[in-house]
């Protein structure tokens, strides 16, 4: 009798059964139940099952970490290291996250529902990178001096804020908070992070591996819980001395008031998007074109703040645009995010799944025409599927065209001249992210600084370095930029000192 081969979702099934996922609450360089006890259910999209309980952290264990991350800010355990040594703990981090690159990738796939293909060649390759951008940056960075008379010596210094808060999402996890982890650390400041409650997993891990690379106790605390909760104790903190936060506008403006109402933190936001892929009349290639929108809107089931999730496009090429997207479409593939083969896994939890098929049911009430999807896929899993969903016919004012749904759902728009399309691009509370696809160099430049968008894309979607900015326009955020050097600045503050000779 032939033995038969495990498949790969076999194996890392198994793989994933022997795992015992981080899941205390980290402060102080030990990982600690929460102090109330209390715990919740990590449930994986991919089934519905429950992965393992994780401490919920409150009120208490936030007090606890940012004592811990001031105690070690004050005494300079990592402030004051010569920053040969910071780079070294951060690129020694970058390392620990290559070896067990593996591990992090199957947490998220398991734990936010993501390809664990995608996981692997995205999250943690781009995590690996930053870590290893910053720690490089972190001794060839200079201060300055001003060009004052000869009577005075004036310097201009940038120095760490102390202890900041980092709250991250539950769609990049792993990857958003190395976005920022990476320059507050390289600068000097302590941590706080609040990993979304949704996807813990490899923040946890995350902790675990810093710790291993040789980063002192106290330096990063991570303490999962709830918003309500645990991230509004971070917010309202008084000792806390900046919040860096991406995730919904509510929640930001929250933020921007518990800063108010406690000590005037420092916030910085990045708050989504509802980016246009803005099509003109002499785009050719049309196929390609087709392809990078379906990816720009798909990928990550959708759950992106920069995706593509509006098709702008001239009346003239739509047409043949549509068969091609179709066509395109029909070959991203619904699937196990452990099915190597997966293009689109699954929402990360069952009342996302519920709040992205509200958007298409409301689409299709006010009007709009499903083109393809519409529908929850893969019900017999006991996960959260959506299939990939394109609608025509959409307006401009329609909900579909005008909030962000964060699932694989794009509108279709159509205009007939540059400035209509423009105005249409523009016409959202949004300013994340956009493209424009065109054959003239001289509509490539004059469209671009049109649009009103943090990232403007020509001829592609979604490319992206650690040596660009990330940031937004309008209700997408503000604050220094994620992503670059420019993002140094968002973790320091500015000295002046004057001495009189």
């Amino acid at each position: 009798m032939t033995a038969t081969v495990p498949s790969e979702v076999d194996r890392l099934l198994e793989t994933a059964r022997r795992l015992s996922p981080r899941n205390d609450v980290f402060i102080d360089g030990t990982f600690v139940p929460a102090l109330a006890g209390r715990r919740f259910d990590c449930i994986s999209p991919r089934d519905g099952r429950v992965l393992t309980t994780i401490a919920e952290g409150d009120r208490e264990d936030i007090d606890r970490a940012v004592q811990s991350a001031r105690a070690a800010f004050e005494d300079g355990r990592w402030a004051k290291q010569h920053p040969r040594e910071r780079r070294r703990v951060l690129q020694a981090l970058a390392r620990l996250i290559e070896e067990n690159a593996d591990e992090l990738a199957l947490l998220e796939a398991l734990d936010m529902g993501k390809p664990v293909g995608d996981a692997r060649a995205v999250d943690v390759r781009v995590t690996v990178q930053c870590f290893d951008f910053y720690a490089e940056a972190i001794d060839k960075r200079y201060d300055e001096v001003a060009p004052t008379d000869d009577t005075t010596f004036a310097t201009i210094t940038r120095e760490p804020y102390g202890v900041v808060a980092a709250i991250v999402p539950w769609n990049f996890p792993l990857m958003l908070a190395a976005w920022k982890l990476a320059p507050a650390l390289a600068v000097g400041n302590s941590i706080v992070l609040k990993p979304a409650e949704a996807s813990s997993l490899t923040a946890l891990k995350l902790a675990e591996l810093a710790a291993e690379a040789g980063l002192p106790a106290g330096v990063l605390n991570v303490v999962p819980g709830f918003g309500a909760t645990a991230g509004a104790a971070l917010g309202l903190h008084n000792d806390v001395d900046a919040i860096t936060f991406t995730g919904s506008g509510p929640v930001g403006r929250t933020l921007l008031r518990a800063s108010a109402d406690s000590n005037l933190k420092e916030v910085s936001l990045e708050l989504g998007g509802k980016s246009a892929q803005l099509v003109l009349a002499d785009a050719t290639g049309l196929e390609n074109i087709a392809t990078s929108v379906a990816s720009g809107i798909f990928f990550n089931q959708g759950e992106v703040c920069s995706a593509g999730s509006r098709l702008v496009v001239h009346r003239s090429r739509k047409d043949e645009l549509v068969e091609h997207l179709l066509r395109a479409t029909a070959r991203m593939e619904v699937g196990d995010p452990l099915d190597p083969d997966t293009s689109v896994g699954a929402l990360v939890e069952e009342k996302h799944l519920h709040r992205v098929l509200g958007y298409i049911a409301a689409a299709t009430d006010e009007g709009a025409t499903t083109l393809a999807g519409g529908s929850q896929a893969r019900i017999d899993s006991g996960g959260y599927f959506v299939e990939p969903t394109i609608f025509d016919d959409v307006t401009p004012e329609m909900t579909i065209a005008q909030e962000e749904v964060f699932g694989p759902v794009l509108s279709i728009l159509t205009f007939d001249d540059i400035d209509e399309g423009v105005r249409i691009a523009n016409g959202t509370h949004y300013g994340l992210a956009a493209a424009v696809w065109t054959d003239s160099l001289s509509n490539a430049h004059l469209v671009a600084r049109a649009l009103r968008a943090g990232t403007v894309w020509v001829n592609n979607y979604d490319g992206s370095d650690i040596t660009v900015p990330f940031g937004g326009y309008k209700q997408s955020g503000f604050g220094a930029h994620d992503k670059s050097l420019h993002a140094l600045e968002k973790y320091t503050t500015l000295k002046s000192t004057w001495m009189k000779l």
